[in-house]
Parts: structure tokens; sequence; C-alpha cells
């Protein structure tokens, strides 16, 4: 694997960006654009207008669209959300960049934002190749680690053929989890998210296009922040907060 880099999805401006003064705009511009989305609007266009509205930068516009959602789809990922305590012995795919990726970020202090739905989100991502940083193996064994106390069987991850390095990064996992004693299925196929999402075992994945469409999915995400202590880290974007693992409201200043 190449050089690995500092850390996930950290931007240098994050800090300004996400300071606790933008946090009530973000929440009325989540609010806004899932009510465009429950009517139908393309989410190109509620986007635009939307940002333009809040005069929202580039990042923001893309933390909004993460955290948004339609009253349909809610409705849906609600009703079809399996519960953690309900994981052991029950068979797992596993939306694998989406995953591990949340974990690089959690380790590594990047954003990460509620959205309203409840799943905790990146602002990292993937284009066209995967580098491993500073927190990957840790990343990897802090999944581990949340899965073991879940007991699912069988565990089955899921990468994206065509993203450069996914052949190493599988060779470091299945290496970790023979280490570790982890019976996991790892592979590398084309169409991620549509075999994720079409699966009869139990989904864990943050992608919206997947929980719109899983048969039954869980939120593992919350796991991982309880786990690692970095609950505080988290940035409620749902208009009324409610108070659960890996959540916080964040003031705003004067």
């Amino acid at each position: 694997m190449p050089p690995q880099e500092g850390h996930r999805g950290r931007h240098p401006r994050d800090n300004a960006l996400f300071a606790p003064k933008w946090i009530p705009l973000l929440r009325s511009a989540v609010q806004d654009m899932s009510f465009l989305l429950t009517r139908r609007y393309a989410e190109t266009a509620a986007l635009k207008l939307v940002g333009d509205h809040y005069q929202l930068t580039t990042r923001h516009r893309r933390a909004v669209l993460r955290a948004s959602c339609s009253d349909q789809s809610l409705e849906h990922r609600r009703s079809h959300e399996v519960c953690t305590r309900a994981l052991r012995g029950q068979p797992m795919v596993i939306d694998g960049y989406n995953l591990l990726i949340a974990a690089e970020s959690i380790l590594s202090g990047g954003v990460l934002l509620r959205g309203r739905d409840g799943c905790v989100r990146d602002m990292a991502s993937v284009h066209g190749s995967y580098r491993k940083v500073v927190e990957t193996g840790a990343a990897i064994r802090l999944i581990g680690a949340v899965l073991e106390t879940c007991a699912p069987a069988p565990v089955c991850w899921f990468f994206d053929k065509p993203v450069s390095n996914s052949g190493r990064l599988k060779e470091m996992m299945i290496a970790i989890a023979k280490e570790s004693g982890w019976d996991w299925d790892i592979r590398l196929i084309n169409q991620v998210d549509a075999t994720v999402a079409s699966s009869d075992a139990i989904a864990v994945s943050s992608d919206g296009w997947i929980l719109d469409r899983a048969n039954r999915w869980c939120n593992v995400t919350d796991l991982l922040l309880e786990r690692a202590n970095a609950a505080g880290q988290v940035i409620d974007l749902r208009q009324e907060p409610q108070t659960q693992p890996g959540s916080r409201n964040v003031p705003s200043e004067e």
C-alpha cells in the first residue's frame, strides 16, 4: 500500500466552518432541505436552493446534504432498523469503505455529523483511490472489537473493486482478522451499494441510498463512538436533537 497520509477527513478550515455559531443555521438548512426532498425536489436543485438561501460554503452544503432526508426515507429507515442487541448470530453485510472511513474519522478527530435519521456520517470520501492513514489499523481493530461483542455471523465485508489499493487493504484486513481470530469474509466487487442493499443479511452502512432500500440495517457507528469514547465529537444537525449515545447539542455563540 502506498505511503500513508496523516489523518482522515479533517479539513484545515473545519474548526471555523463547524464552530458553534454555525450549528443553528446548519440545522435550519437541514430542515429546509428535508422539506424539499419530501416534496420530491431533485437533490441537486434542492441543495442549490437551500445553499444559496443560507449562503453556505461548499463544505457546508455537503454537510447539509449528508444530514438531510425526506419524510419517506425517514419512515423507511426507522421501520427497517435492527437494534444492536439483535445482531448475535445474524448474518451481516458491511459497506466496507463506508464503515472503515467512519472509524478512521472517529479516531482522527474528523467532523462527524448526526443526520435527521439519527445516523452519524463523516465528511471524508474516496474518489477512485483509497490511501491508508495513521488510524487505519486501529480503525480495523476498533470495528473488530465492537463486532466481537455483538457476535453477528457470518460477517461479510464488501469493498469497491475499482478503487485503487482495495486489494492491499483487503490483505491488511485479512492479516489483522487472522491475528485477532475474527472470521471475516472480505470481498472486492463492482457493485457494493446494490449488493449490500439487496442482501437478506443485516446491512451496515450510513449511506442513504442503501438505507432506503435495505430490508434490515443496523447503526454500528454509535457503538464505535462509544468504545472510542468519542461521543463528544458528534455535531447533531437534527432540528430537535434527542439525547442518545454519540450526540451532543452545540450551543450557539453570542
